[in-house]
């Protein structure tokens, strides 16, 4: 005999109150707190593994914390001696047993509005200058890959330059070349604002891209055999880079949007295509890029910053009040796992091939757990070594493909310097390229 229940209207509306409720919560095992990862321990097999790795990072900020907190004056802050307020010293990138660095020289980009961008990026590039002949048994300046090789199997730490920010150039392909002389093998497009040529992640529009003059900017860095640099710049500006450039382009310090959704990070679709191109992302550590829930903290700082910008017209004023709003802001740094989780990712999207390290250290406020400093980089193989990656795929990542890279920009500067005739932007030159560059804000 069946039972037939005619439940009344008000049972039926608390039952669908309860369905409608039961499908917002996540599923109990989602609930559960996230298993606590353990730290990693670094093991003899790792630590010599190591030894053997050409580690090379992509994107160190010493110089300007040099000129920040030490008035960018070696005798004020010897890095031959430990120096724990910054992240970086000699006695722990020897710890970290690092190979190569590019050096990051670095200005505002707020600098291009008096005029001064180029005049303190030569200030910042002169420093790097003094640091490597300062400190000669430790650094020698590197020019090329086979630079590279060398000077790592002589024992010094082979040193580069990375410019971060197309502001620096002052819209001159004249500076370009005169950076490139200087040492600068490559440059970030653009920095947290737009330019006349480049859109930024964390600004407003203003090319949708890359202008024309953006592309030849684009051009002329293959030319010289500069690497073309896409962090910090808007995903219509990567598709357009990777449209034009002849040669791999480097993502010198930017993780994995699909890990930590954050617009300073690459997406899958552009992770495809720098597979395609041969070209690197090299993985930043800084917890608001790296961690899902810090990057939305970082969203949320990048959209005050712009509120700031508009209300206040003097950088004075809007320094005082975003620096006050930031320094209350707390960020959650997440640990070694998060840093790994990232080349996991890229690796599965474009291939073990395509991803390095761009750590960011001295430029970032916050670092995961076990990656404080220039000595934890021995932590990273380990971890590497832990997921089941191998020996080689361990080289490859920690600079070897950079190396590769770096080769074969330099293969296409060879080839189009034989078949094209480079681009010479003198005086008249200049007045060319006002037919489609805006005039700069005085």
């Amino acid at each position: 005999m069946k039972i037939h229940f005619f439940p009344g209207h008000h049972f039926l509306r608390e039952l669908s109150s309860i369905l409608f409720l039961s499908m917002l919560l996540p599923p109990a095992s989602m609930q559960a707190e996230q298993p606590v990862r353990k730290p990693v321990v670094l093991t003899e097999r790792a630590r010599k593994l190591h030894q053997q790795c050409l580690v090379i990072d992509g994107h160190n900020d010493l110089p300007w914390t040099m000129r920040q907190k030490a008035a960018s004056s070696f005798k004020q802050a010897d890095i031959s001696s430990p120096q724990p307020q910054f992240h970086t010293d000699i006695p722990r990138l020897r710890q970290g047993n690092v190979g190569a660095q590019f050096w990051s020289a670095y200005v505002p980009s707020e600098t291009r509005k008096e005029r001064r961008a180029a005049h303190d990026t030569l200030e910042q590039i002169d420093l790097i200058h003094r640091m490597i002949k300062r400190y000669p048994e430790t650094f020698e300046m590197a020019a090329t890959a086979d630079d590279i090789e060398r000077i790592h199997k002589s024992g010094k730490i082979a040193s580069m330059i990375g410019v971060e920010g197309g502001h620096s150039i002052e819209n001159s392909l004249s500076l370009l070349r005169i950076f490139y002389g200087l040492g600068v093998r490559y440059m970030t497009l653009t920095h947290s604002d737009s330019l006349d040529w480049a859109d930024s992640a964390t600004d407003e529009a203003k090319s949708q891209g890359l202008s024309p003059f953006g592309e030849e900017v684009v051009l002329s860095m293959n030319r010289l055999g500069m690497l073309v640099d896409i962090s910090h710049v808007s995903q219509e500006t990567m598709d357009d880079v990777l449209r034009v450039s002849q040669a791999p382009i480097i993502a010198s310090h930017s993780s994995a949007r699909a890990i930590a959704d954050h617009v300073r990070n690459v997406p899958d679709e552009i992770l495809v295509k720098v597979k395609k191109n041969g070209g690197i992302v090299m993985v930043n550590y800084f917890s608001g890029f790296v961690v899902p829930e810090s990057a939305k903290q970082m969203t949320d700082m990048f959209q005050k910053r712009r509120e700031l910008k508009q209300k206040f017209s003097k950088e004075t004023e809007f320094r005082r009040e975003y620096n006050q709003w930031k320094s209350k802001q707390k960020m959650k740094p997440g640990t070694i796992h998060d840093v790994v989780d990232h080349i996991d990712h890229i690796v599965k999207v474009a291939g073990v091939e395509h991803v390095g390290i761009g750590s960011d250290f001295d430029g970032v406020s916050s670092l995961p757990i076990q990656l404080e400093d220039v000595a934890t980089y021995p932590l990273i193989t380990q971890a590497l070594l832990d997921r089941g990656y191998s020996d080689q795929q361990i080289k490859q990542i920690m600079g070897e493909n950079l190396m590769r890279v770096l080769r074969e920009a330099e293969r296409v500067a060879k080839h189009l310097q034989k078949s094209e005739n480079e681009s010479e932007n003198t005086e008249s030159d200049s007045e060319k390229t006002k037919k489609t560059l805006p005039k700069l804000r005085k």
